[in-house]
């Protein structure tokens, strides 16, 4: 019997990824620590280790089995909608671990595959969330896209991105504004 079918590695690992869940949604990902993680789920650090020899792809895979949080659910005016979204991705963007998170989902997907259909169900649903809000924007008359809305995500949130993990500054309310803007022009009225 491989590691991969023993029943206790099995439970391990399932109690494991459910400690880290839950400690995500409850303090964030910061909070996602071996030792943390280890002390939730019932089993010794050395257990955890085992199966994630580094925090991150515990982080990775604990975020890809919760709901995404972000673009979900838009409000009118969109543009209000918005500008909220994206200040919550940038503060979550400075934090050093999900800048860790976020690089390395990016830089694992290159060579593994798992990894690299996390990242694209990742993108996805954020493209598509955008696109959705965007294109119900257009037909209220909120606004008129200066490009298709499926681009949309990659403008709004690439100046967010680079900002965090390129030049490691933070993100400022005129950065989010200009990354709105560049989606089209709002309606004022």
């Amino acid at each position: 019997m491989t590691s991969e079918t023993d029943p206790r590695f099995l439970r391990s690992r399932e109690a494991i990824l459910n400690a880290a869940r839950e400690l995500l949604l409850e303090s964030g990902p910061t909070a996602v620590t071996h030792v943390q993680v280890a002390e939730r789920a019932g089993v010794g650090r050395a257990t955890v280790y085992r199966h994630w020899p580094q925090p991150v792809p515990l982080l990775v895979e604990a975020m890809a089995t919760v709901p995404m949080p972000f673009l979900d659910q838009p409000t009118t005016p969109t543009r209000d909608w918005l500008r909220r979204e994206l200040t919550a991705i940038a503060r979550q963007l400075e934090l050093d671990d999900v800048r860790a998170v976020a690089t390395t989902l990016a830089n694992t997907a290159l060579w593994d595959d798992t990894m690299d259909s996390r990242r694209a169900q990742f993108a996805g649903i954020l493209t598509a969330r955008l696109a959705a809000a965007l294109d119900d924007a257009q037909a209220r008359g909120e606004l008129t896209p200066s490009l298709p809305s499926g681009d949309a995500a990659a403008l709004a949130i690439g100046p967010l991105h680079y900002r965090a993990t390129i030049e490691r500054a933070p993100i400022g309310p005129a950065l989010i504004d200009a990354a709105i803007d560049a989606l089209g022009t709002w309606s004022t009225g």
